[in-house]
């Protein structure tokens, strides 16, 4: 089971509706927890099941194990001009 986006503060993202993630799923990763399928919008995705977390590439967080979030939930915020996993715990 993949774990839920509890929380989303990234309102100018498509997937964002009411701060909640509306995404199938979502991938982190790169040089540091950026979530990669952040979309920067003016419309937004119509509402429909919650967000996940599909896939997580930071290999140094402790949560992941085989490229999965082992995280209960996830809360997603802004960094810089993008979004990050703000969940994410170095090992």
């Amino acid at each position: 089971m993949m774990p839920p986006v509890k929380n989303c503060d990234v309102t100018e993202c498509f997937y964002n509706q009411a701060r909640k993630c509306h995404a199938g799923a979502i991938n982190v990763g790169g040089s540091h927890p950026q979530c990669d399928t952040f979309t920067q919008s003016g419309t937004h995705a119509s509402p429909s099941d919650r967000g996940s977390v599909g896939a997580c590439k930071v290999s140094q967080c402790k949560f992941n194990h085989d490229l999965s979030c082992t995280a209960p939930g996830i809360d997603v915020s802004h960094h810089l001009a993008h979004a990050d996993c703000i969940t994410y715990e170095p090992r």
